[in-house]
């Protein structure tokens, strides 16, 4: 097996230095090595490195594994220096170490507001602290929430605002198997947010803008007034604006379920797709200018720069970005007359991307780009081949069939891990939609050139509206086709490492026509049925009860096995986004039954036996006996507030453990804990600590 591992470092040798990075990314991340270890490390590889460089031919020869060892240490040791440095907690200036409660914030704005239901959002940057009349200058970013509100004075990009409103840590809702919405914005340096009402803040005369920044704002605000001027229809609009330069502020969220649903959301996301069409528009643009020789070098030169813009236009995404990176490659690599492989131009990209911000390490978007490209490259050529069409547009229908089928073998293990969905109907969606939002595209771009004459924009926009209104309806009809979605499926992340080891040995095999890829492959298969197996096996024998953190409501599930109970506010059953936020990605997670079994345990019975376990609810006023000996309650679970003294029930039963759920004010809830410290019962608070989980075996 070693001579094939050499073959593949030798035809993408950038490989050995991106997964390096990649590992002291990852190393650093979940061991939290400290920045001077990580100095040491490079140190010591580096010196390593110049030993062996100093050796004899012979030995260097010999030992050339030691040369790539030491090569490796030191990009392991860069990757994880590289995440220390961009992880604004280890920063000084870091806002958390400097904000106390009584001081004021002078913070800028970052971008436009974002209307919500009940608020305008925005993400800002604090500027400085103002302590006793003294500014002090921090590092730290903010979500800022806005009351909905007249007097709310005029907010845009660059505004300057002080106030002093006590700042909270951005916390997880802790619920099992739920998003991890505090790391998402940690990588985006966001550690606080708060909410603001009109009197709350002053508004600053002077802005603070940067040029760039300011040029694209006004550039993408002007691009929107022209769809909006000539594009009619809501979801039409919405997903025009986001097919242009990605702007999602608009969408509508049933339409962006369905092309979830039905595998075609990658339209609606900004990626190599679009700025390929870019790429070649811009080809044939600037085609004569190639036959010039006095020219030819600033052919590449436009083509960077108009990639690059489209880009930032498109709002600097992690996947339109690893675009423009590789196709500045592609296009530097062509001027250079080099024919590069594309393995090496991928991993060149995304090293430059992660040594940019190595938390893109785990964007979603950016792992589904490189899958998807990675995935093309690997497969598209042998799925093609597997039929010979004659005529020439069905040949060109078979060819975007295989790319699409290709794209989806390395990207399945990634959107199953991440969305535990699969759409049955992909090719359906894909063959109607790739080549349309394309066409619907360039249409666009059309627009927005000729947007000065005003009858021909208003021609455009009609026949742009009618190609998306046909697109969305292709999409929605599909998706209410029977068995369109295979929803609820989960797959850990040994699960995923082996469907990709499993992709891996197929690729090999199919690329160097090696017995050993198949056999690794299908060793790779095997192992992810077994570890699939057992995973169900326990999901068979699993009894739990988990108390959910669900603002202002009452969310239980008592677990039996694949089976379960929901013990909570009915008004839940109804709201499709409360159940699909908090409490779906539980039930995924522990692979139980979508329905749940019906009863009334927990509900109109306060006292029962679950397994070997007592649970008690309170969620009304009770008046409670002092018998001789006291009932033993493994759980007590306080529901909303009810008029109840901790040392009146403590003297009734002996309680192992007290749980406040979401209902719970915090006016109750502060003098509740106090009986508890007092009483020393271990409490547990879903709306601090995140959902509480028993076993009840």
């Amino acid at each position: 097996m070693a001579m094939p591992v050499i073959h593949i470092w030798k035809k993408a040798p950038q490989l050995r230095l991106l997964f390096s990075l990649i590992a002291g990314i990852i190393i650093n991340w979940y061991l939290s090595v400290e920045q001077i270890y990580w100095w040491l490390i490079l140190l010591a590889g580096f010196s390593a490195g110049v030993f062996f460089f100093y050796l004899r031919l012979t030995h260097q020869y010999r030992m050339g594994w030691l040369g790539g060892l030491f090569l490796s240490v030191c990009f392991i040791a860069a990757g994880g220096l590289l995440a220390w440095q961009h992880d604004i907690r280890n920063s000084k200036k870091w806002l958390g170490y400097q904000y106390h409660e009584k001081d004021y914030l002078v913070v800028t704005i970052n971008e436009p507001l974002v209307e919500k239901n009940k608020s305008y959002k925005a993400d800002a940057t604090v500027t400085a602290l103002l302590n006793n009349e003294q500014a002090i200058n921090v590092k730290g970013k903010l979500i800022l929430y806005f009351k909905k509100d007249s007097l709310l004075p005029a907010l845009e990009y660059g505004s300057q605002i002080v106030f002093n409103k006590p700042l909270q840590e951005i916390r997880n809702s802790g619920n099992p198997g739920g998003f991890d919405h505090k790391r998402y914005c940690l990588f985006r340096g966001i550690t606080h947010q708060t909410y603001l009402k009109p009197d709350d803040f002053t508004v600053l005369p002077q802005t603070n803008r940067d040029r760039l920044p300011a040029f694209l704002d006004k550039s993408r605000e002007r691009v929107l007034n022209i769809l909006r001027t000539n594009i009619k229809g809501d979801k039409e609009l919405g997903l025009a604006e986001a097919l242009l330069i990605g702007y999602k502020d608009d969408l509508d969220k049933t339409l962006v379920q369905s092309y979830t649903n039905t595998g075609v959301v990658h339209i609606i996301a900004i990626s190599g797709l679009h700025l390929g069409l870019i790429y070649w528009l811009l080809l044939q643009l600037l085609r004569p200018m190639r036959r010039k020789k006095y020219l030819q070098w600033l052919h590449p030169v436009i083509i960077i720069t108009g990639l690059w813009l489209f880009s930032l236009l498109a709002g600097a995404q992690p996947s339109i970005l690893r675009s423009a990176v590789m196709f500045t490659c592609i296009v530097l690599g062509e001027t250079l007359s080099r024919k590069t492989s594309i393995y090496n131009t991928l991993a060149l990209s995304a090293f430059i991307l992660l040594c940019y911000n190595p938390y893109w390490l785990w964007d979603v978007g950016f792992q589904l780009s490189y899958s998807a490209v990675l995935s093309i490259v690997i497969f598209m050529q042998p799925i093609y081949n597997l039929l010979y069409v004659k005529n020439k547009i069905l040949d060109f229908f078979w060819k975007l069939n295989a790319v699409t089928i290709a794209a989806q073998i390395l990207t399945i293990p990634i959107s199953i891990y991440h969305f535990h969905q699969f759409p049955f109907y992909f090719l359906l969606t894909n063959f109607i939609a790739v080549p349309l939002s394309s066409a619907i595209l360039i249409g666009e771009i059309f627009l927005c050139v000729i947007a000065f004459i005003p009858a021909l924009a208003w021609l455009i926009g009609k026949c742009l509206y009618g190609l998306i209104w046909f697109m969305n309806t292709w999409i929605e009809r599909v998706e209410s086709l029977p068995y369109s979605l295979w929803d609820g499926l989960q797959i850990n992340i040994p699960q995923t490492v082996l469907l990709f080891l499993f992709a891996a040995g197929i690729s090999y095999w199919l690329l160097e026509k090696k017995k050993t890829g198949l056999l690794a492959g299908l060793t790779a298969l095997l192992c992810f049925a077994v570890l699939r197996s057992y995973s169900f096996w326990q999901a068979e024998s699993q009894k739990k009860i988990i108390v959910y953190n669900v603002p202002q409501h009452r969310a239980i599930d008592i677990i039996d096995g694949r089976n379960f109970v929901f013990a909570g506010d009915t008004a839940l059953l109804k709201d499709d986004f409360v159940r699909n936020f908090h409490l779906k990605p539980s039930r995924i997670l522990h692979r139980i039954d979508k329905n749940p079994k019906p009863a009334n345990v927990l509900c109109d019975m306060h006292y029962t036996s679950l397994g070997n376990r007592n649970i008690l609810l309170i969620d009304s006023s009770v008046s409670f006996s002092h018998p001789a000996v006291k009932q033993k309650v493994d759980l007590l679970i306080i529901s909303g507030n009810p008029r109840l003294y901790m040392n009146e029930l403590f003297k009734t039963f002996l309680i192992n453990q007290v749980v406040f759920d979401g209902r719970v004010t915090s006016a109750r809830l502060k003098y509740w804990k106090k009986d508890c410290d007092s009483l020393h019962i271990p409490y547990h608070d879903v709306s601090e600590k995140g959902a509480f989980v028993m076993n009840l075996n």
